[in-house]
């Protein structure tokens, strides 16, 4: 008679799960290209990927000798690093099945197939209107089946059972196409559900190979293959599956004690919330939504609890820009001035700044919109901050894009004067160092905008990388921003200008300017006598610095003034040449700073004219 086989313990878990995470984070871009519900926007393989690879950093690289103290820290960490609608779904069902298995010292069939089930409950649970055919679908199978073996072991060993389980799952995925009209449409299964059999591909690879199958490997594509999507060819989005007014995928880690499920799902569905998944327990939930103003969510949640973690996806623009056949991307941070027909035309990304307002955290003009924050800023209170982005933001960023682009560039606000740059080049070296390239502006507001427009028109025109980057770097020296602050009483608050500086001001009339120097940073070099014409002689001390002779791009930005950057910007018209010009509201990464009522303009030469 064979020996049996001992129950599954901690560390055979651990590597189980590790091999089943690289598994899925190695098929993330097959998983991409297959997303068209709920919304066909392309990050469901990124999503998965961000949230699985939460728990290689954090539980699933610490040794464990107890299955329940893995499970838990598994569990929270898949809270904490949940990411989309699937990746919720999925960090639920993890949580679920923590719950139920945290006493456990070992798994034999039994437990698993309970601590399956209570997580497939809460993963439902999760959802305020759960759809078949997608992941729960797939879930609910395999513990069913899971249910089936145990009852039929005779020895406690799961192994057997979760083979005939991840069989029934294969199934189940199957069969999604048939019961969602949109995947039969596409000719694909559901991303979420390949995403969660490719999960338990990668734990049966381990049970059946051992440690061999830690080694990265591709996801098996067969099921979407079978359906005439292989993985060089992109599924089409229609427009349509994206609702204009709900278009933003937002997300935040809510903490608290006792965290009301029900009345919290209520009060996000009362502001129109679409796609709700309230993943966790009562002490810490992660709330994904779609809406048509992420600070709404937010708002709702911070009734509540503390809420941190906080992010919010274009859906639109994320739909929109892997329609488009280029093979590099560009990105840019909300530093940038960056005209929204600009950004639209050519499809860049952007990574918000974080704004601190009165103690509260926003999400530069996805959260707080320029106007709101200025309008903030009148009413007084504490000093507003501003924030560089964690690198996560970058990476999640990047690792869209790069699941439907070759290469990611991105242009960056000066390092000289904000952390947000290193920020970019830890995401881009952890996300895929040869295939993201980080570019240095030396610049803000108005000229890094520049810089980004010009870098996004060649890589539409299907121009290489290298040869990008060689064109901003010849352009980084010939770009130029000057900004005047009109009230420095702001400036003096927050310490930036001695208290001194402020008097002299006010009392010779002198309105000073400053510019964004060769090292990225931005000094005061003269200044203008003027109260009323303060724009025009702005325009004026430009233009005699200005070559002559030249025609220009221009972009200005006012800081809660727009009549007075409308009158800069004619100023300049009748100045100098400018073939290309945008008025543009200047957001709190400068704004902060310089206070309201300030006037920045920036000028690039017009490609192909120097």
């Amino acid at each position: 008679m064979p020996t049996p086989r001992p129950p599954l313990t901690a560390p055979a878990l651990r590597r189980a799960l590790i091999a089943g995470a690289r598994r899925v984070i190695a098929g993330r871009d097959a998983l991409n290209r297959i997303n068209v519900f709920p919304v066909a926007d392309g990050d469901t393989g990124s999503n998965l990927a961000y949230t699985l690879g939460s728990l290689l950093n954090g539980a699933l690289s610490r040794r464990s000798r107890h299955i329940g103290e893995l499970l838990r820290q598994v569990g929270d960490d898949a809270i904490d690093g949940a990411r989309g609608n699937s990746g919720a779904i999925l960090a639920q069902f993890l949580f679920g099945v923590a719950e139920y298995a945290r006493a456990q010292p070992v798994l034999d069939a039994a437990t698993l197939a309970a601590a399956v089930r209570h997580g497939a409950g809460n993963a439902r649970a999760a959802l305020a209107h759960p759809v078949e055919g997608t992941i729960l679908s797939v879930i609910n199978a395999f513990a069913d089946a899971l249910d089936e073996a145990a009852r039929a072991s005779a020895d406690g060993d799961p192994r057997p059972g979760f083979a005939q389980a991840l069989a029934r799952a294969r199934s189940a995925l199957a069969r999604t196409p048939s019961q969602m009209a949109v995947l039969q449409r596409a000719g694909v299964v559901d991303a979420g559900a390949q995403g969660f059999v490719d999960l338990l591909e990668g734990i049966a690879e381990f049970v059946d190979g051992g440690p061999r199958a830690l080694r990265m490997r591709a996801a098996a594509a067969a099921a979407n293959e079978a359906c005439g999507h292989g993985h060089g060819e992109a599924v089409p989005a229609a427009h349509d599956a994206v609702d204009p007014l709900k278009r933003w995928c937002s997300e935040c880690l809510l903490l608290g004690e006792g965290l009301p499920r029900e009345a919290l799902r209520d009060a996000l569905e009362a502001i129109g919330a679409d796609s709700l998944v309230l993943a966790g327990g009562a002490a810490r939930m992660r709330v994904h939504g779609h809406v048509g103003a992420p600070q709404a969510l937010f708002d709702v949640c911070a009734r509540f609890g503390s809420v941190e973690g906080m992010k919010a996806d274009d859906m639109l623009a994320q739909q929109r820009s892997i329609e488009r056949a280029q093979a590099l991307a560009v990105a840019t941070d909300s530093a940038a001035d960056l005209p929204e027909e600009l950004a639209e035309r050519y499809r860049i990304a952007l990574v918000p700044v974080r704004v601190s307002v009165d103690g509260r955290d926003y999400l530069d003009k996805a959260g707080l919109s320029t106007a709101e924050f200025y309008r903030r800023m009148a009413a007084g209170g504490e000093l507003p901050r501003t924030s560089q982005p964690p690198p996560g933001d970058f990476r999640r960023v990047f690792d869209f894009l790069l699941g439907h682009r070759e290469q990611v560039l991105y242009v960056g606000l000066s390092r000289a004067v904000s952390g947000t740059l290193q920020a970019g080049e830890q995401a881009a070296a952890r996300s895929d160092a040869r295939r993201v390239r980080v570019f240095d502006t030396g610049n803000a507001a108005g000229g890094q905008a520049l810089l980004a427009w010009r870098a996004a028109e060649l890589a539409a025109d299907g121009i290489a990388a290298d040869a990008v980057l060689a064109e901003l770097e010849r352009l980084k020296p010939l770009t130029a921003t000057w900004a005047m602050a009109r009230d420095i009483s702001h400036a003096v608050r927050g310490g930036r200008i001695p208290p001194w500086a402020g008097r002299l001001v006010r009392w010779t009339g002198l309105t000073p300017i400053a510019r964004i120097r060769a090292d990225g940073r931005l000094g005061v070099v003269g200044g203008v006598f003027a109260r009323a014409g303060a724009p025009e002689a702005f325009a004026g001390y430009i233009a005699r610095r200005t070559p002559r002779g030249q025609r220009w791009r221009a972009i200005v930005g006012h800081c809660d003034a727009r009549a007075d950057g409308e009158r800069l910007l004619e100023a300049l018209r009748r100045r100098l040449d400018l073939e290309q010009a945008f008025l543009v509201e200047t957001g709190p990464a400068l704004g902060a700073h310089a206070g309201r009522g300030a006037l920045l303009a920036s000028l690039q030469p017009v490609p192909g004219a120097v």
